[in-house]
């Protein structure tokens, strides 16, 4: 009777009314469903960001088709046509960006300035204070509509408002009358 009582208990031991868990009972370390689980779930984000369309900026903003402009006419389709494919292509005519002003580019995530005459200045479109876009250039700042950052557009420094640190510069460069990034 001894061998039928031993039965009885370990039967009981694993019925699903059992006060011991079933994580209990697993083996300890990485179980082979959990490691092809895990590596599944790694491809597929890699797969995911590949197909992000690599901008790297994740702001959700709309794109445009890469013309150079927005819905809103900040750019007034002066930019060649969509061939500005990446850094160094052509950004924007040199004339079109006002003395004194200048002109952001949301698509590229870039404001470009004219402090003096002929004198061009890029920065990074990315306002310091939360990461929202900054939308004109007007008074001499460069303004963010979230919180009202005003930037600087000679330097791209703190003018107003809650940001604490600088746009970034960028490189820009005029060849042949047209502006070109990098």
């Amino acid at each position: 009777m001894n061998h039928v009582s031993r039965a009885a208990s370990t039967a009981s031991a694993a019925s699903p009314t059992s006060p011991v868990s079933p994580a209990s009972r697993a083996p300890r370390g990485s179980t082979r469903r959990g490691v092809v689980a895990a590596a599944g779930a790694a491809g597929l984000v890699t797969l995911l960001a590949a197909c992000g369309g690599g901008d790297g900026g994740g702001s959700g903003e709309a794109k445009d088709g890469g013309k150079g402009g927005d819905k809103d006419g900040s750019t007034d389709g002066s930019t060649n046509g969509g061939t500005d494919g990446g850094k160094g292509g052509e950004l924007a005519k040199a004339a079109d960006i006002p003395e004194g002003g200048g002109k952001v580019f949301p698509d590229r995530k870039v404001v470009v300035t004219q402090p003096a005459k002929g004198e061009f200045k890029a920065f990074s479109a990315v306002c310091t204070h939360q990461g929202c876009l900054v939308k004109d250039v007007s008074g001499g700042t460069i303004n963010c509509p979230c919180h009202g950052s005003k930037f600087g557009i000679a330097d791209g420094s703190v003018k107003g408002g809650p940001a604490q640190r600088p746009l970034s510069g960028e490189q820009v460069s005029v060849r042949g009358g047209s502006l070109h990034l990098g």
